[in-house]
């Protein structure tokens, strides 16, 4: 799904205007000066790193829109819109949730995405793709994983562990940074040179750490959409689906940019799976297969 990229890259960028703002603002410089009391860090990484995962969430509708160019069905015209639309009631009433926002966006892969704030406040995009491409069946099962999604509060709980990564590379960052400062390069007053290069390759380093575990977490996620979507749609059309998808994955990937949000999702082998935004279409119909539901 499209919604774990967008996120990320917004997420990355607010945590950086954030701290750009406390530089400027001189509290990060403060906590430097003043022997970078760990209390007041832990307070400064959990603002930080917090505050860039919620502002990612409250903003992830318009932000997902204006990187996939979806347009929202207010009126839906044509046949298509008028199923999607239908559908798309008929699951969120079945999942106890308010109509999310129903978007297409323009592009031949085979594709979707939801995204939202809260469960009473989504939007699910499709591509006009997976419109041409798949039956009916197939892509009512895709929309199903979809709501699946949006029903088990997925970008909350993403926002949450998000935070708490944010908060551990913010934080540890600037304690190996100062550690490598005073006791390596023996600064004796404010922080040199030293501390904001070890900071920053620390970042880098822990941040990888990070993305790990925020990756593990959302190839979780989409086993538990998948049973959503074979809940709601039926587990045969959740196959075929992804099944569908296996194909048209296979024949056309989609670009880097935009990997991390396909339905199919970035996938990888061996180490490469530690960053994978997805399990791979073989696993993902493997787990269905051996469910019981």
């Amino acid at each position: 799904m499209k919604r774990i990229f967008y996120f990320l890259i917004t997420n990355l960028a607010i945590v950086l205007v954030l701290s750009i703002t406390m530089r400027l603002l001189g509290v990060e410089p403060f906590l430097n000066a003043n022997g970078l009391n760990l209390n007041s860090l832990l307070i400064f990484a959990v603002v930080m790193g917090f505050g860039g995962a919620f502002i990612s969430l409250a903003i992830s509708k318009w932000s997902a829109k204006q990187m996939s160019g979806a347009v929202t069905i207010d009126h839906p015209k044509t046949p298509d819109e008028i199923w999607l639309v239908n559908t798309i009631k008929k699951q969120s009433h079945t999942v106890g949730i308010q109509m999310p926002e129903v978007a297409v966006f323009d592009s031949p892969v085979v594709n979707a995405f939801a995204t939202g704030m809260s469960k009473n406040s989504s939007l699910v995009a499709v591509s006009s793709g997976l419109l041409a491409a798949m039956t009916k069946d197939e892509a009512e099962a895709v929309l199903g994983h979809e709501m699946s999604h949006i029903a088990n509060g997925d970008m909350v709980t993403l926002t949450l562990i998000q935070g708490v990564v944010n908060t551990f590379v913010l934080f540890f960052s600037r304690v190996i940074g100062y550690t490598v400062d005073k006791v390596i390069f023996k600064t004796k007053e404010g922080t040199g040179p030293a501390f904001f290069v070890s900071m920053i390759i620390a970042e880098l380093l822990l941040g990888v750490l990070a993305s790990i575990v925020v990756m593990w977490f959302s190839r979780q996620r989409e086993y538990r959409a998948d049973q959503g979507g074979g809940e709601l749609a039926g587990k045969q059309k959740m196959i075929a689906a992804l099944q569908r998808l296996k194909t048209q994955y296979e024949s056309s990937a989609l670009p880097k940019s935009i990997a991390a949000f396909g339905i199919s999702g970035k996938q990888g082998i061996g180490l490469k799976e530690l960053f994978s935004t997805h399990p791979s279409l073989d696993d993902r119909i493997a787990a269905l297969q051996k469910s019981t539901n």
